[in-house]
């Protein structure tokens, strides 16, 4: 059959949208190869700021260089956004954006060579379709599907198993409602939409009988998971529900919104986190500032979060791994308001935290603010380095708290540098990278004993006795 290479850009929802079209490749008797020698090249792109634009325009050429027969297509939020200007693109054969996502694997193997020549007359239920584009044509040849209505964005996914990803990602929500004046989420992406609870937990279910360990539940905004659904069910309760209706031996949360850790939540962590429910919290902060995350739209204060964290450290204990994602030099962002929030930072037991800076996006309201108070280029990264240095000393104190402690941790794929030295990758309940002695398979629970740290500042480790 075809070979197919898939690009990921973004983040981890993003990453499960790739990981699914390549489960579906695969099932079709697909191989999956390294760009310059597959026949399909999908690049599965982010847009939350002007450097994911570029970083997917410049794979999009050297791709299109390296190996010009190659039918290269663009899916994801980029995609979403702007589908005629990767349309316009040397080699880009089909631009899918995140409306039709649930197309994308039968698109692609209309795109795919036939196997051979007694296989030629079978054509894909995609290939029948009609392309979607503004005009009702093609751009330079490039087939565009994309529609602001997303009937065919939510892609469910082939039965996860533990492989590859020794920890793969569930996605159980799809888009966002809130409105940051800073995001183009809601327009990349569409409003939120879940998963219904019963696919969640066959999903689950059909993960621990195929031998899984760890699971992660993410989405585009995890918290809001079943709102949308007829009888409103609440995302705690989805949690609780696997919990205490399945075997999985780890269940792990992706990045949720301050706001929607409510008391339910919290207080599962209480109950089974260290446990079965994994003592990492990302929590999005943004800014410390009340300013600027009134002007952000951000539906918390600065005190709101706080408390959050605080409730958090109670029901998890001292061993939490809090993480955020930090903005710099939003717009009109001043040296008190950029104070603030590094002050906010030191008080906050941070783990470690997910840097940016501001980046204008097309049709969002902070792109107009950004034009008439926009920080100076000089200022951000001043701010940035600060921000770095501060994450570095928050990440290494936390880490070096846990010196002499035993944790339960899984093993990883350990890369072949690492494995000769004799040496496995693994990842803490806490969310901690490890090197440990001694070589083992991926996918195993085990309890270790942290020793100190490595010099790339990971935990350094053996296996507790």
């Amino acid at each position: 059959m075809a070979g197919f290479h898939i690009e990921h850009f973004g983040c981890r929802a993003a990453r499960a949208d790739g990981e699914a079209i390549a489960g579906h490749l695969l099932a079709s008797g697909n191989s999956a190869q390294q760009p310059r020698e597959a026949d399909v090249v999908i690049v599965n792109t982010c847009s939350v700021t002007a450097e994911a634009d570029r970083a997917a325009r410049a794979f999009i050429r050297r791709t299109h260089r390296r190996n010009p027969a190659a039918k290269i297509v663009v899916t994801g939020c980029y995609a979403q956004r702007a589908p005629q200007e990767l349309a316009e693109m040397a080699g880009v054969a089909a631009v899918v954006g995140n409306s039709h996502k649930a197309l994308a694997p039968e698109i692609i193997l209309g795109l795919a060579k036939p196997p051979s020549p007694s296989r030629a007359e079978i054509v894909p239920v995609a290939s029948l379709l009609a392309p979607v584009t503004e005009s009702g044509a093609k751009v330079s040849g490039a087939s565009i599907w994309v529609d602001d209505r997303f009937a065919h964005s939510f892609l469910e996914e082939l039965q996860l198993v533990p492989g590859a990803q020794t920890r793969p990602n569930l996605k159980i929500q799809e888009g966002c409602g809130n409105r940051c004046t800073f995001c183009v989420i809601p327009q990349t992406r569409g409003s939120s939409r879940s998963l219904p609870p019963a696919a969640v937990l066959k999903q689950v279910e059909g993960f621990v009988a195929a031998g899984g360990n760890e699971l992660v539940l993410s989405g585009i905004n995890l918290g809001r998971w079943g709102r949308d659904l007829p009888d409103r069910h609440s995302f705690s309760s989805l949690a609780r529900e696997i919990l205490e209706r399945t075997r999985l031996p780890r269940l792990r949360l992706s990045s949720i919104e301050p706001m929607d850790w409510d008391d339910e939540l919290i207080g599962l962590m209480a109950e089974h986190g260290g446990r079965r429910l994994a003592r990492h919290a990302h929590l999005p902060l943004q800014s410390g500032s009340d300013a600027v995350l009134r002007r952000m739209h951000r539906r918390y204060r600065p005190w709101h979060y706080a408390a959050k964290v605080a409730a958090l450290q109670r029901a998890a204990g001292p061993a939490l791994t809090l993480g955020a994602d930090v903005m710099v030099g939003f717009p009109g962002e001043t040296d008190a308001e950029f104070e603030e929030t590094l002050a906010m930072i030191r008080a906050l037991p941070f783990g470690y935290l997910h840097l940016f800076p501001f980046s204008p996006r097309p049709g969002t309201r902070a792109w107009a603010l950004h034009a008439a108070a926009p920080v100076a280029a000089e200022a951000v990264e001043q701010r940035m380095t600060a921000l770095r240095t501060l994450a570095a000393e928050k990440t290494r104190a936390h880490r070096n708290r846990f010196a002499g402690e035993e944790l339960s941790a899984i093993t990883l794929h350990t890369s072949a540098a690492l494995a000769a030295k004799g040496k496995t990758s693994a990842l803490t309940e806490n969310f901690l990278p490890v090197e440990m002695d001694g070589q083992r398979d991926a996918n195993r629970l085990l309890r270790v004993r942290v020793t100190g740290l490595t010099q790339e500042g990971d935990l350094a480790a053996s296996a507790a006795a």
